[in-house]
Formats: C-alpha cells, sequence, structure tokens
C-alpha cells in the first residue's frame, strides 16, 4: 500500500465511529483501535417497554461483568464491529425474540462486517431476557447484544 493510502485510511478509520480496524495486504497487516466509552438505551420488552440507560466499558462476557454491568442472566457480546441484523433477511421473522428458548450454539443474530455476515450465537442455554440492539444498529466490538437468563 502507499504512503498517501495508507494516511488516508488511519484518517478515515480516525474519524468515522469505528473503534477497532483490520487489514492484511501482501503479507503486511495493519490494525487499529482506539478506546471509547459508549452509552446506550436497552428496551426490555416491546409489550411494555423499560428503558434502562447502561453504561458500557468493554469487559468480557461472564456472569460477574453482567452483574457488574446490571444484567440479570449471562450476556452475550459482539465479537466484532459491524451492522446488527435480527433476521436472515428483511422478510423473516427474527432468529430470537424476547421470552425464547436458547441452546448454546443457536443463532441469536448476524452481524455484517465487511461485506462478510457473522453469526452470533448463544454461548449459553437458557430464555432471552432482552435484546439489547435493533436490526440494522451499528455495533461496537464487546458491545452487550442479548442476556441469557
Amino acid at each position: 500500500m502507499e504512503f498517501q493510502n495508507l494516511v488516508t485510511l488511519i484518517q478515515t478509520v480516525s474519524d468515522s465511529e469505528l473503534t477497532q480496524f483490520s487489514y492484511e495486504e501482501n503479507g503486511v497487516s495493519l490494525s487499529m483501535k482506539k478506546e471509547k466509552k459508549e452509552k446506550f438505551i436497552a428496551v426490555e420488552n416491546a409489550a411494555a417497554p423499560q428503558v434502562t440507560a447502561v453504561e458500557f466499558h468493554g469487559t468480557s462476557g461472564t456472569e460477574e461483568t453482567a452483574k457488574e454491568e446490571g444484567f440479570d442472566g449471562n450476556v452475550v457480546k459482539s465479537p466484532l464491529v459491524g451492522t446488527f441484523y435480527a433476521s436472515p433477511s428483511p422478510e423473516d421473522d427474527p432468529f430470537v425474540k424476547v421470552g425464547d428458548p436458547v441452546s448454546k450454539g443457536q443463532v441469536l443474530g448476524i452481524v455484517e462486517a465487511m461485506k462478510l455476515m457473522n453469526e452470533i450465537e448463544s454461548e449459553y442455554d437458557g430464555v432471552v431476557k432482552q435484546i439489547l440492539v435493533s436490526n440494522e444498529d451499528v455495533i461496537e466490538f464487546g458491545q452487550p447484544l442479548f442476556v441469557i437468563g
């Protein structure tokens, strides 16, 4: 990659909402990461909305972390930056809804990153207690997506 193209790429990533970016070409790899404190609103149930403000600090998905973040259950977090999709296509029903039982390995949603569709699978057996993102939301690495109880 030419130096000017590299400078342009770095500036573009710096000016964007991305918090992490990796690129590889001809055996040379480039990785950029910036720390960002995010706030988001979680809607617990569409039938009886209860809005909870949550502050995200980018920690691991353990049960202890779930308690620290104010979630009652196990948190499934995004493994990458991208766009979240709740269903395989706009015409289809969502993969899961609040109250649905889920098994470890079951697909909960899709994250599109760099034109690649990545399935987000449940890391836990249980019931979907909360869905913390909406269809087509831009999500960050490590952002909580689902609470499984």
